[in-house]
């Protein structure tokens, strides 16, 4: 006897969050599970493509070697954020990267923050509320002053890609 293949969940789902409209500094975030977000790639461009279309180009604020900033200690403040920036041809998206590491509270909250999602009025007053509006904060501070731009191979930096709007809003799987 055959049955037919139902579809199932990932085993594995990409931990993203993106705002309804796009063409913020910060539209949402991606919370990668391991330290090479390059094993996650594939997956986050398969979830993003239906919401921005076939996609163009990925871009980083940060140089290859470069460790994200631990938002788990005090000290992440002074430190660049890392925002990649997804441009499809239908709209374009940019994302504050989230450590792997990062205590899954804070991860949460800053999911949610960055996407411009609800937050139980209970939460306000938590700290992973207060340090993720500090690290959304710091990372629309970089954007805005230009600071969060695409390092290429021969070492200048230039400007952040143009934004495109967008009108869906998705957050996958934060668990």
């Amino acid at each position: 006897m055959t049955y037919p293949r139902a579809s199932r969940r990932r085993a594995d789902p990409i931990r993203l969050s993106l705002a309804r409209e796009l063409g913020h500094d910060i539209d949402g975030a991606w919370w990668p599970r391991a330290d090479r977000i390059t094993n996650e790639l594939p997956n986050l461009v398969a979830v993003l493509a239906p919401l921005l279309g076939d996609i163009i180009s990925i871009n980083v604020n940060w140089p290859p070697l470069q460790r994200p900033p631990d938002f788990n200690w005090p000290g992440w403040e002074g430190k660049r954020q890392h925002v990649m920036t997804i441009n499809g041809c239908d709209a374009c998206a940019n994302l504050l990267i989230i450590p792997y590491a990062t205590y899954s509270g804070l991860a949460l909250m800053v999911l949610r923050r960055a996407a411009n999602l609800p937050i139980d009025p209970g939460d306000r007053d938590k700290p992973a509320f207060l340090t993720a509006g500090s690290i959304l904060h710091a990372a629309q501070q970089q954007r805005t002053q230009g600071v969060a731009t695409t390092p290429p191979r021969n070492g200048r930096v230039s400007p952040r890609p143009g934004y495109a709007a967008g009108s869906r809003s998705r957050m996958a799987d934060p668990t």
